[in-house]
């Protein structure tokens, strides 16, 4: 936030791949509330990747990451890809997106799962096993697999080779995103799923433990169930209805949220906030993109699905800018979009002619002018 205003600062980086493609509908989008509502926002681009890295010799030039520790809230299209071997490791290493939400702490990271009655007919599962899907996958973000140590790749004195990564979990770590869910689950159906492989892992025997002492503290409100995450697995599958708040580890929730994509019809529809503390302002920085990933293979060809990215504006708009209202707004316009036929490939039907990714964000924004007056 601006000092001594209530503007709000959101950093705006497309990334790699389709990631520039599918954030330059976003930003349309958001720049429409900035224009018509009158939201307090100003929107600052940053480079970040392998055009970055061609300009400056950095992933994230200095510039980007000033922009970023400024920033209320990052708008973020992807990273990685095919194309991204022009950039030596050790340069990837230093910046890569995973310790940019380490940097941040961004330990919570919230993914929405809600079906599109207009896209039953497209998605690969039935209709019936469709209907009331509306449940939210909380992952921990900062911990884990993915920054344990020791990790790493050893020659054996046979000559052979062995790879290694260390999973781990405090207390504090569980206990804080655990809070977070609960409290969650306090603003929905008061349902909470932890999702672990306590039967096996000793980090899901900590990670149960914790979850269910915080419960009889605190939440004891809150229906609480368990769940290994091999069942968790078939269960966003075969019966996603069922689930409320699921809340679970780093790398399993990085798995299951995209298996859960088939409920929505696809991976492109799926938006994700990554988010940190409260601080003692009241601000909390936070990262919202979408959970797909850069898609080398259709990068530049302009067919991307925008609408993960969109929806990802409609979770800043409620939980950074504090716009409740227009976020169901725009929610509500990507539903009649939808329903009225708007389809990029990954969700059209057999036989439907598919259009592009800036004819999505077209059908979305027309969507909103009609809703708005």
């Amino acid at each position: 936030m601006s000092a001594g205003s209530n503007q709000m600062n959101v950093a705006v980086i497309g990334g790699e791949g389709i990631g520039p493609e599918v954030t330059t509908q976003a930003r349309r989008v958001l720049s429409w509330f900035i224009a018509k509502r009158s939201l307090p926002v100003d929107l600052t681009e940053a480079a970040y990747g392998l055009e970055a890295y061609r300009a400056t010799g950095e992933v994230l030039p200095p510039e980007s990451r000033k922009v970023i520790d400024a920033a209320d809230a990052i708008l973020f299209g992807a990273t990685g890809g095919a194309e991204t071997k022009e950039v030596p490791i050790e340069a990837r290493k230093k910046n890569t997106l995973l310790k940019i939400r380490k940097s941040l702490d961004l330990f919570a990271n919230v993914r929405p799962i809600v079906t599109q009655p207009g896209l039953y007919e497209a998605a690969p599962l039935k209709a019936r096993v469709l209907e009331g899907v509306d449940f939210v996958i909380v992952r921990e973000l900062s911990s884990g697999i993915y920054f344990g140590e020791p990790r790493g790749i050893e020659t054996l004195p046979d000559g052979s080779r062995r790879g290694f990564n260390t999973t781990s979990y405090t207390t504090a770590e569980i206990r804080r995103v655990a809070r977070f869910a609960f409290e969650l689950a306090r603003t929905r159906r008061g349902k909470l799923c932890s999702v672990d492989k306590a039967n096996v892992m000793e980090t899901g025997v900590l990670w149960r433990e914790e979850v269910v002492a915080m419960h009889a503290a605190e939440f004891p409100e809150i229906e609480l169930t368990h769940m290994h995450v091999d069942n968790a697995a078939m269960q966003v599958v075969y019966r996603p209805s069922q689930f409320d708040v699921m809340l679970t580890d780093n790398i399993f929730g990085d798995i299951l949220s995209d298996a859960a994509a088939v409920a929505a019809g696809s991976l492109g529809m799926l938006p994700s906030a990554s988010l940190g503390p409260v601080d003692a302002t009241g601000r909390r920085q936070a990262i919202y993109e979408p959970v797909h990933g850069s898609a080398p293979d259709i990068a530049g060809m302009g067919i991307a699905n925008p609408i993960g990215s969109i929806l990802s504006v409609a979770m800043l708009l409620r939980m950074t800018l504090g716009q409740p209202e227009d976020a169901t707004l725009l929610e509500r316009a990507v539903s009649d979009a939808l329903a009225g036929g708007a389809r990029t490939a990954d969700i059209v039907e057999p036989g439907a002619k598919p259009m592009s990714t800036s004819g999505m964000g077209d059908a979305i924004l027309d969507a909103l002018e009609r809703l708005a007056h």
